[in-house]
């Protein structure tokens, strides 16, 4: 479906999970996809809160192959709360979730090729929350707004789009039940159905969208759910 041959595409966090999938899924349209993560990889270990780590890679990068086609911003922040989150523990996710892909930006601007896209991976929680949950809603949030900004500071030259998961499931287990049915379209996600989009996006075939936000969430955000609807009941507090 997509032809990325000789394309040099940047993943962060992309070791595992979502991450892996769509630098995997470049992989086999024909790209060459360089991992930046804290956990062991075949390209770049390093912590994208650090702003020399992130000038070592971009700067590998570069030496290495001397332009980028695509970023992928896919670092997943920490989340805490505002129980037991302390100031560093929110700043510290506020730098992976935010200031890194906006430093990777900037760093690879002057860098990238004609059709050149971004895509942010932000969530769901950009819009709904959990109790507890504070540094990862507030980074999410933060990053879906980055996108639309970038794109207009960027425009003509690369375009910007992010994508919002819902419930991903990483080990592709298949759920029923309420667990399912919360969802409109009948089951829980999985990574590809992340990369799938990303893919999409960074090509031509998206060449007329820049600046959006796409929620994968199987219709989760959309279904409002009451007690007794799709097998779900309120638990009463004693």
């Amino acid at each position: 479906m997509f032809d990325f041959k000789d394309k040099v595409v940047v993943v962060t966090g992309a070791a595992r999970g979502i991450g892996k999938c769509i630098r995997e899924e470049f992989q086999k349209a024909g790209a060459r996809a360089l991992c930046i993560d804290v956990l062991e990889n075949n390209y770049f270990v390093g912590d994208i809160a650090d702003r020399e780590t992130l000038e070592r890679f971009a700067a590998k990068v570069i030496a290495d192959y001397g332009y980028v086609d695509y970023l992928v911003n896919n670092a997943a922040p920490k989340m805490c709360g505002i129980t037991g989150g302390s100031y560093a523990d929110f700043e510290y996710a506020l730098r992976v979730g935010v200031t890194a892909p906006f430093y990777l930006a900037k760093l690879f601007a002057p860098h990238f090729r004609e059709g050149a896209a971004i895509v942010n991976i932000s969530s769901s929680r950009d819009r709904m929350s959990q109790p507890e949950s504070e540094s990862y809603t507030a980074a999410k949030g933060g990053i879906s707004a980055l996108t639309h900004a970038l794109a207009v500071s960027l425009a003509g030259r690369v375009r910007v789009n992010s994508v919002s998961p819902g419930w991903i499931d990483t080990a592709y287990t298949v759920y029923e039940g309420a667990d399912a049915m919360q969802q409109p379209a009948g089951r829980v996600g999985n990574p590809l159905d992340v990369a799938n989009m990303v893919l999409y996006l960074c090509s031509d075939k998206a060449g007329f969208i820049t600046g959006e936000n796409i929620c994968i969430d199987g219709g989760m955000t959309r279904q409002m759910i009451y007690h007794g609807d799709f097998g779900w009941h309120l638990q009463k507090q004693e």
